[in-house]
């Protein structure tokens, strides 16, 4: 199925809110890096893995979610009611990924 836009492409992307940015502003990178990491995340969620791991990773993913949306939004101009990232979904993800690393030979 085609979507035509009827704009062309100019080398821009709207954020929410509709500010348009350069398609290769860190901006876009970042939030298509993010997006692509949950996907893998998302992947190995699927396999048999222990059901703990199941469950943070469905954390994880969720904080995700919350990042890729902030970053895909221009806080100034979208009225769209976004998910808040904390100091504690930080120190979450800190502290997982410390352990994940103690965990690798």
């Amino acid at each position: 199925m085609k979507i035509y836009t009827r704009k062309g492409d100019t080398g821009t992307t709207s954020l929410i809110g509709g500010t348009r940015i350069s398609k290769h502003a860190l901006r876009i990178e970042t939030y298509g890096t993010v997006d692509e990491l949950n996907s893998h995340i998302g992947l190995i969620r699927d396999q048999e893995i222990q059901s703990n791991y199941k469950e943070q990773l469905i954390e994880i993913q969720d904080r995700l979610f919350t990042i890729g949306s902030l970053l895909a939004a221009d806080p100034h101009k979208s009225s769209m009611k976004l998910p808040e990232l904390t100091e504690e979904d930080v120190v979450y993800l800190e502290n997982k990924i410390d352990e994940m690393d103690e965990q690798l030979p």
